[in-house]
């Protein structure tokens, strides 16, 4: 069976994430392409023979051969385009964050399960080698209750696309928080079983929109999201998670992290490394795991979506995940403009 696939933004993300999965896959034919900039769809149309480029999504959802629609446009388009797409019948694999706001979100969940179509949002932190261990781990008990942890991903210096959508509040929804903030808190839900949201305190920074860049030129365009974002959520299973983002912070080096502390054992994932907190006979024990070369996260994420679709796996993320996702993302932003705790 040939799955056919109509691409719906083509930039670098699409390039360097999304296409090497698609590629990945005999299974799969990438028949057309659409982007706002029409040149950078018929540059990568002419990679593949006889794929169409239209100029608008709605001609490539009316095409009736293609089965799956893959989304990487600004955030803002997300759930339109998925919605309108599940609603002729297709199949959605879209790029982070799901929506900009719980109401698109929740739209996007809704035709999903009306339509009975698969909806899968990018969670390529949840394949890597290091994550599917832990997650082992936590199901089989092996750490026991999972009650504190804590995330983020901090850079010095690192705002993307500085002037253009990243940065403007109106195509992104936000900055750090939704651009970075979706990675890891996704994980740390997934990890520790996706326990439901209850309440939700946050701060937002917003310190170096108009600084110089390199040149000693205020760079020109638009930045009206926060270049730094805190927060603590609590969950319904009693559970607590602090968190940080920041795209630029007077801080050592760039990380991301995410640690949980179990009743049994912890563990911390920094950089992509896992150590392992245990006990035994009455002896901490500090493990490192070592885990041999595996598939990109992101193509890895694409397979899985695809394996999906040909019903050979069970889904790992569902639309109601995201929903909670990014209800959390927009209490944050809420909390950070009221100054106080926001309660789902």
């Amino acid at each position: 069976m040939t799955l056919k696939v109509g691409i719906i933004g083509t930039g670098s993300m699409f390039k360097a994430a999304h296409l090497p999965g698609w590629l990945s896959r005999p299974e799969v034919e990438i028949v057309a392409f659409c982007d706002a900039l029409r040149a950078s769809a018929e540059a990568l149309a002419a990679n593949f023979p006889g794929a169409k480029v239209y100029d608008h999504f709605s001609e490539v959802l009316a095409d009736p051969s293609i089965d799956i629609i893959g989304i990487s446009t600004p955030n803002v388009f997300h759930s339109e385009i998925a919605v309108a797409a599940l609603r002729q019948g297709k199949h959605v694999f879209c790029e982070k964050p799901d929506a900009v706001n719980p109401v698109e979100a929740q739209k996007m969940a809704d035709a999903a399960r009306e339509t009975g179509k698969l909806l899968m949002v990018m969670r390529n932190n949840r394949f890597s080698q290091e994550a599917q261990y832990v997650k082992r781990l936590v199901e089989k008990g092996q750490l026991g209750e999972l009650y504190m942890g804590r995330c983020g991903w901090v850079r010095r210096r690192g705002i993307p696309g500085r002037g253009g959508w990243f940065t403007t509040k109106a195509l992104s929804g936000g900055g750090p928080l939704i651009d970075l903030g979706v990675h890891m808190i996704d994980l740390a839900m997934w990890l520790s079983g996706n326990p439901k949201p209850v309440t939700v305190s946050g701060s937002t920074y917003r310190k170096f929109a108009d600084r110089p860049d390199a040149s000693g030129k205020v760079p020109e365009g638009t930045f009206d999201v926060e270049d730094l974002a805190s927060g603590f959520i609590r969950f319904d299973n009693g559970a607590s998670l602090q968190i940080e983002f920041s795209w630029a912070s007077n801080i050592e080096k760039e990380e991301k992290f995410l640690e949980w502390r179990g009743t049994e054992g912890g563990f911390s994932l920094v950089n992509d490394k896992l150590n392992l907190y245990l006990e035994n006979e009455g002896a901490l024990i500090n493990q490192q795991p070592y885990f041999k070369d595996e598939i990109p996260q992101h193509t890895a994420n694409i397979q899985h979506f695809i394996d999906c679709v040909l019903g050979h796996e069970r889904p790992i993320f569902t639309p109601e995940q995201g929903v909670d996702m990014i209800k959390i993302l927009s209490a944050i932003y809420e909390s950070a403009e009221r100054g106080r705790e926001i309660v789902l």
